[in-house]
């Protein structure tokens, strides 16, 4: 029997391919409401719906189970999944044909979504919508291209994909983190150019579609002329251009709390507190269980709890769940897909 509890607005993982009784104690706290893999939980098909299955049997609603499954060298499901392409390959694809291009957007989202679900989980963290501007540690192949219009484009087709089998998106890195050099897993980056300049590039593709993605994900990047804050915890970048200007509805989920880029806003707590603070409905703290959990209770000691409004806002990134491993739509995105990594 579920335990009946509202999504909290903490992320963590667990440690391995079975749940411990750690894994329990510490996503059955209060103030938990989400859970992302890595390679580290998978061995098998079988395996990971069985993980994703002892979650979801925890509490109602169950926490969301996601995942980074972009593509390429971010894909962290291998065997037993379809091998999913760099979106790099998808932007070189338009150049020459862009109805074969939206063709194949359309089917990575419909195989990403399907197979998410048909193993338990509930959505990707993709697609990314940075461009690429050729000099990024940390982007690269994963962006569609340079053009923000194109970028938006084959994103929107891949978004169009997975919302036909019930799977929400998240865009990510707002408001872009292609144009910086440095990684902002390792370094803190810093952006100088103008509100004007990255308006008129780096954010387009989020304009373009920010009624059409669920979820969109900030980057940890300082943009020095805007605000001093990293763009994930400032209330300007989050409530005055995303929310305001934007006019984006969806979910916000702060990057990794355990990044580099995040340090510079102080300790976990600090942190946390900081990205909802700005405007976040959910933090990630991925790859240390033990400060997942000191994290927790720091914020019970600074008076968070779980509520109501947020909750249901959270829900919305639940699967629908319904397609399957046997659906004509899915096979023949998946032979899509297949011809254009064999090409």
């Amino acid at each position: 029997m579920t335990t009946q509890m509202l999504l909290g607005p903490i992320m963590g993982d667990v440690e391995g391919l079975v749940l411990t009784e750690a894994d329990r104690q510490r996503l059955m706290h209060p103030l938990m409401g989400g859970v992302i893999f890595f390679a580290r939980n998978y061995a098998n098909p079988a395996q990971l719906a069985a993980l994703a299955a002892s979650i979801r049997e925890l509490r109602t609603p169950h926490l969301m189970i996601v995942v980074d499954h972009e593509g390429g060298r971010v894909q962290r499901f291998r065997e037993g999944f379809t091998t999913i392409p760099p979106m790099r390959l998808l932007g070189e694809r338009w150049k020459a044909n862009p109805a074969e291009a939206r063709k194949l957007a359309h089917a990575v989202g419909v195989v990403i979504g399907t197979e998410l679900v048909a193993h338990g989980l509930d959505f990707s963290f993709a697609p990314v919508l940075d461009l690429d501007w050729g000099g990024s540690t940390v982007i690269g192949d994963r962006s569609f291209g340079r053009d923000a219009e194109t970028v938006a484009a084959l994103a929107g087709e891949v978004i169009a994909g997975l919302a036909a089998v019930g799977v929400a998106s998240c865009a990510k890195h707002f408001p872009g983190h292609g144009f910086v050099k440095a990684d902002s897993h390792h370094e803190i980056p810093r952006d100088t150019r103008s509100f004007n300049d990255i308006a008129g590039d780096d954010m387009v593709p989020f304009k373009l579609l920010a009624d059409k993605f669920d979820s969109v994900m900030p980057a940890h990047i300082i943009f020095e002329q805007v605000d001093a804050m990293p763009a994930g915890f400032s209330s300007h970048w989050l409530k005055n251009v995303l929310r305001d200007q934007l006019g984006f509805r969806g979910v916000i989920f702060s990057d990794d709390l355990t990044m580099e880029g995040a340090s510079v806003v102080g300790g976990d707590v600090t942190r946390a507190m900081a990205a909802l603070g700005a405007g976040c409905d959910m933090a990630l703290l991925c790859n240390d269980q033990k400060r997942c959990s000191a994290l927790l209770a720091g914020l019970v000691a600074e008076g968070v709890s779980p509520d109501a409004t947020r909750s249901e806002h959270l829900t919305r990134m639940h699967a629908k769940r319904g397609v399957s491993l046997s659906d004509p739509a899915y096979l023949q995105a998946k032979a899509t897909v297949a011809a254009a990594v064999g090409a």
